[in-house]
């Protein structure tokens, strides 16, 4: 089986042409398996037919010339959206010293250099490069990944992720899960008793509990470490840097402990604030409030994970509409804009010189959004009802620390949603962009979900347009069903659509033709395995 990319132009927005390139091709052999760099294939493959040949041909177009614009970080219509794709989230081997899935990147990288993508993002996690002792990191893998997204001609925007994952399975690094294992409280604990590790309690962010080291310092010394290994890239090749904030690296509490890539929820969460160092910071603010007895825990009312707002605490007129939920939400949210303040003011100074951009995560908890209480966005930190904006100190910290703001769910439509969770992500995403918009923070976008959601390219295009003005959109993510034929069609017809590609007469395909002239990838039913959880 032969895969053939083949380019004679690079077309992207704001941006003049690059000129004719050849980008080359490889060779995957059926059942191919590669140990030493962990290239799989999968199991017992079989190929509809054997040499096969897919051929991305020269997407062609005129040169579009970038206009000058004024205001700072403003970007105008004529430049457009630069579009980005998520490289697998596994694409680094838990060592840090071999990739996996290498020989499907380079020739993912290619196609998209071809298509007018114009970076892509790199998920770097804390468990694999600090692995094994506090100061001790390994960027090896990290750093062969930046030279081929270099040698490509792509941008990279890279994410750093002070957070784990259960898909793929990469845990928190081995000396913290370690010290956690005596000393518990290092993680958030549910109304239960239940323990969340898969990132660290906000309430020991300047607690000497990882080796005497604060998690600030950890996280301050980590993005030095960084900067210093790569900084023959920041600034060209590296141009963004995205700050884990929390669970999945939103800016939020681990609420929902499972919570699904497009946020969809049938209960309202968790409050999270039930580990001692949680219990004794809200202790010490109920005492200086004259009311030692709303320190002793979260809401006694509060539904559980999964139960619906219909009773207890989030009812209209019940108890957060009180005094006591109005102390206790208020400081709730407060906590959260500490850490996310911490944050990125660490990654402002860190990284102010360097040239690159730095961003921030926060989340479209949109179910529930029709009811007064918002029960969904207050247990995972923001304070934003029918009766207050919670969005504004939220854009507020991003302007202060000069930071851009990622918001997720820009494939999801009202349409779809299940109408017993009174859900709204356009309702939502509106208001956070007006908040936004209000404070002067830029906003760039991500689609929710790895499968393609019902209208989630028209809603994404429509997100894109009109008058909301983004910075960037990354597509997540790349893996076997990205470059499927279920998939990868409707994306080449969608980055046209984006970019406003013609394509040039001598490519389309001609009738009749026995090889693939296609002027995408096409796979003929099959599929490369790649871990693209």
């Amino acid at each position: 089986m032969e895969i053939s990319v083949i380019g004679s132009s690079q077309a992207k927005l704001g941006m003049p042409e690059l000129g004719n390139r050849e980008l080359g091709f490889i060779n995957l052999k059926d059942g191919f398996r590669v140990s030493n760099d962990r290239v799989c294939f999968g199991k017992n493959i079989r190929w509809k037919k054997a040499g096969i040949r897919f051929t991305l041909r020269a997407l062609q177009s005129e040169p579009v010339q970038a206009e000058k614009h004024s205001g700072a970080g403003r970007r105008s219509k004529s430049d457009g959206v630069r579009l980005f794709v998520g490289l697998p989230l596994d694409a680094v081997s838990k060592d840090c010293n071999s990739l996996n899935h290498a020989r499907a990147i380079a020739a993912g990288l290619k196609a998209l250099k071809l298509l007018g993508v114009e970076g892509v993002e790199l998920p770097v996690w804390w468990g694999i490069v600090e692995k094994d002792a506090a100061g001790k990191y390994d960027w090896s893998g990290y750093l062969a990944i930046a030279e081929m997204v270099q040698k490509v001609g792509l941008k990279l925007h890279v994410t750093l992720c002070f957070h784990g994952s259960t898909k793929p399975n990469i845990p928190l690094p081995n000396w913290v899960t370690r010290i956690g294992e005596s000393q518990p409280n290092i993680y958030f604990k549910d109304r239960s008793g239940q323990h969340y590790k898969e990132c660290l309690s906000l309430a020991v962010d300047t607690l000497p509990v990882l080796d005497g080291k604060t998690p600030i310092q950890v996280y301050q010394n980590f993005c030095e470490s960084f900067k210093s290994s790569f900084s023959s890239f920041m600034g060209s090749t590296i141009t963004g840097i995205s700050m884990g904030l929390g669970p999945d690296g939103e800016l939020r509490y681990p609420s929902h402990h499972h919570l699904s890539s497009d946020g969809k929820t049938q209960g309202v969460g968790e409050f999270q604030c039930y580990d001692q160092n949680m219990l004794s910071i809200l202790k010490q603010h109920a005492e200086a409030s004259g009311n030692p007895l709303w320190g002793l825990g979260g809401p006694h009312d509060a539904p559980t994970y999964d139960q619906p707002p219909f009773s207890g605490f989030f009812m209209d007129g019940a108890s957060w509409e009180s005094p006591y939920g109005d102390f206790f939400l208020s400081w709730y949210s407060k906590q959260l804009m500490a850490h996310g303040d911490s944050i990125l003011s660490l990654a402002s100074s860190t990284f102010g010189d360097t040239g690159v951009t730095v961003y921030g995560k926060v989340p479209l908890m949109h179910s529930w959004y029709g009811t007064r209480s918002h029960p969904s966005e207050l247990t995972a930190g923001f304070y934003n009802t029918a009766k207050g904006d919670g969005y504004e100190p939220v854009a507020e910290l991003f302007a202060r620390n000069s930071c851009k703001m990622i918001l997720p769910g820009m494939d999801l439509s009202d349409a779809y949603q299940p109408n017993e969770t009174h859900s709204s992500p356009e309702l939502l995403l509106a208001q956070i962009m007006a908040a936004c918009k209000k404070h002067g923070v830029q906003v760039s976008g991500q689609n929710s979900s790895e499968s393609v959601v019902l209208g989630g390219f028209e809603q994404i295009k429509k997100n894109l347009g009109g008058d909301n003005v983004l910075d960037l959109f990354t597509y997540q993510r790349m893996g076997a069903y990205f470059f499927s034929p279920d998939h990868f069609p409707s994306f080449t017809e969608f980055v046209r659509s984006l970019n406003q590609l013609e394509l040039h007469s001598d490519d389309l395909p001609i009738a009749g033709e026995e090889e693939g002239t296609q002027s995408m990838i096409t796979s003929q039913e099959s599929s490369v395995s790649m871990q693209a959880a």
